[in-house]
């Protein structure tokens, strides 16, 4: 029997974000050479050009939900956009990111299909010969679980942490698929959206950066992100924050990386001016390289670290910043 899996495409500010690339290299996975990948693309406003940059990535069916109630996020118009993809792909599996609209909506889509759920994955093994297997972090990422789902157990929901898989490969502009305008029923909203007020200065998605550069208490003040931000230009990455620091007012709650904030999955982690509790540790343990600055040799984020600088933060990350800037002047231009 053909394999299908449908995945969420989700977009942000006019184009698709990259956690839905990774969840459509999943999917390509997932439903083998014989299967198929259907892809949701629902919003006021659909970028163009996102319908067929999926079909070119490898969905062979990109299903079109357009409405006015889905130009902000409210869960109850979303769920019924995502429901009614279920019901025109009948998919044995459905991807998400694992975002803050993600993990929204999959265990609402899990319950109300009577499916399963499998949250935060980092890892996929299997192909369209086996049900596949789905790793993901326990304990702030101090262990690891592996988990399938019982055959016969209805719609399989799986969430994907940003950073972690590969995207799909793009295929060809000349590849076909199929581009279907989803028909859907939006259901009485519970939730109305009037306003959205946005922190201005966010200039790349945290959980989607390849390089983030944090703070912490050691940048003393807001003045003190400057450098961060600097240092983070140059390397085309994004600027977080320990609680600690969002907690004394240097930056506002949004870049708060740690078990009670965002959790990334960078390239590349530097960490100026944080100790390293065990809750910031929790969002970011997982990065594949950690440089950390501080000037106390005995904080415990020198203990998760692969490089560590003893050192006045306001010292080190300007001189950094201007190495890099002779070094690499493409990418600080």
């Amino acid at each position: 029997m053909t394999k299908t899996v449908l995945i969420w495409a989700e977009c942000r500010d006019g184009s698709l974000r990259r956690v839905a690339l990774e969840a459509l290299g999943a999917a390509r996975r997932l439903a083998g050479d014989d299967g198929e990948v259907h892809a949701l693309l629902a919003g006021s406003g659909i970028p163009s050009g996102a319908a067929n940059a999926l079909i070119e990535h490898g969905a062979n069916v990109v299903l079109v939900a357009e409405d006015p109630a889905l130009s902000s996020f409210v869960p109850e118009a979303y769920l019924a956009a995502l429901q009614a993809a279920v019901d025109a792909a009948q998919p044995e599996t459905v991807l998400l990111g694992h975002t803050a609209a993600g993990r929204e909506l999959a265990p609402r889509l899990a319950a109300a299909r009577e499916g399963g759920h499998i949250a935060d994955v980092v890892a996929i093994e299997g192909d369209g010969s086996d049900a596949g297997l789905f790793t993901r972090p326990l304990y702030a990422g101090k262990a690891f679980e592996r988990r399938s789902f019982a055959p016969g157990g209805g719609l399989r929901v799986v969430t994907i942490r940003p950073n972690n898989l590969p995207p799909a490969d793009e295929l060809g502009s000349g590849r076909s698929g199929s581009v279907r305008p989803l028909p859907f029923t939006v259901p009485p909203l519970y939730t109305a959206v009037r306003s959205l007020v946005r922190r201005a200065g966010g200039r790349i998605d945290l959980a989607e950066a390849d390089v983030v550069v944090s703070g912490g208490r050691g940048v003393h003040s807001a003045a003190g992100f400057e450098p961060l931000q600097a240092l983070a230009d140059v390397l085309g990455g994004a600027v977080g924050a320990s609680r600690g620091a969002c907690d004394a007012g240097y930056c506002g709650y949004g870049l708060q990386i740690g078990q009670t904030g965002k959790v990334v999955t960078p390239q590349l982690y530097i960490a100026c001016g944080i100790s390293g509790a065990i809750q910031h540790l929790a969002g970011m343990s997982q990065s594949k390289v950690i440089v950390a600055i501080n000037k106390d040799a005995d904080a415990p984020i020198f203990g998760v670290a692969d490089y560590g600088i003893v050192g006045d933060l306001f010292e080190i990350v300007p001189l950094l910043t201007d190495e890099l800037r002779r070094t690499l002047p493409t990418i600080g231009a």
